[in-house]
């Protein structure tokens, strides 16, 4: 459901003191939000109203966002990154602005009631939630492993889904919250798995606009982009705040919530974007791509 965030008018520097308003970014610019803790540390100066913001925004789960920008409903998203490379002709990449990580993730997670490798054939629930992970289930088991489940998507509630199969995929704050319920359920880590089996980051997902916005009206974009690194810079340079506001949307440990804002990157580097086309090189090998995309980065082009 859309929202309208209006923002004081001045950004956020070091130290959080107020600097030199900003241009306000048009009205008419509709922003998407995954609604997991992954992405509060680019939003929150936006909800603090430490920078400006005048624009519609939406909230929900990855695969609820895909589909809106993909319709056309909103013009400035996270994306799943899979999404990107099926659609990379449409769109063009915020540059510097990711969801990744460099191992271990903690919020991508495979539970399950067998060794991974005794998975071949069985029933395994994947989240309706997602997209890139879901792909990256089956490199890990399928390419890592060697095992071909009976992959059924379903809800992401752990109980139900552990009812009727011997492993489920889970993300984002669903993982999180079934990992510190459900201690005796053992879980993989899809996150340091892919480390393990190819050496590289992981990027879940990417910041992406239309690319009929990007060419028609770059200021406008450029005035998005300004907004996402001051709310950034003022989230980190606020984290204890950032960390406490995590712990009440979600009810986490402080340990826990401190440590997945130590394992979540957004940034998109030579290393991000090696690793993304490693992913997508996996992606095409399973049939899942046809062909690895360029990276269309805005600004880059």
């Amino acid at each position: 459901m859309g929202e309208h965030l209006p923002g004081p008018g001045r950004t956020a520097r070091p130290g959080g003191s107020p600097g030199a308003p900003v241009a306000q970014a048009a009205p008419s610019i509709r922003l998407g939000y995954i609604d997991y803790l992954n992405c509060l540390p680019v939003y929150f100066g936006i909800e603090r109203g430490a920078v400006e913001l005048d624009v519609t925004v939406e909230k929900g789960p990855p695969s609820v966002l895909n589909r809106a920008f993909l319709e056309g409903r909103l013009d400035v998203t996270p994306i799943s990154s899979i999404e990107y490379a099926r659609h990379a002709a449409d769109c063009v990449i915020i540059p510097g602005l990711s969801i990744s990580a460099d191992g271990r993730v903690a919020s991508i997670l495979l539970f399950h009631r067998r060794p991974l490798a005794e998975l071949d054939g069985r029933p395994v629930a994947l989240t309706a939630s997602s997209a890139t992970s879901v792909v990256l289930t089956r490199i890990i088991l399928e390419q890592r492993y060697g095992v071909r489940p009976a992959y059924r998507v379903a809800p992401p509630d752990l109980e139900a889904m552990l009812a009727e199969h011997d492993a489920a995929l889970l993300i984002g704050d669903d993982a999180l919250l079934a990992a510190l319920n459900h201690p005796e359920v053992p879980c993989t880590d899809l996150g340091a798995e892919w480390k393990a089996f190819t050496g590289h980051p992981m990027v879940y997902a990417l910041w992406v606009a239309r690319r009929e916005l990007a060419e028609a009206n770059p200021g406008a974009l450029r005035q998005v982009t300004r907004l996402f690194n001051a709310s950034q810079e003022y989230a980190w340079d606020h984290r204890p705040d950032m960390v406490e506001e995590a712990m009440a949307r979600r009810g986490l440990p402080r340990a826990v919530a401190d440590d997945y804002f130590d394992l979540i990157r957004h940034e998109f580097g030579p290393r991000y974007r090696r690793g993304l086309l490693a992913f997508y090189e996996h992606a095409r090998r399973l049939g899942e791509l046809e062909a690895v995309p360029p990276l269309y980065v805005w600004g880059e082009e």
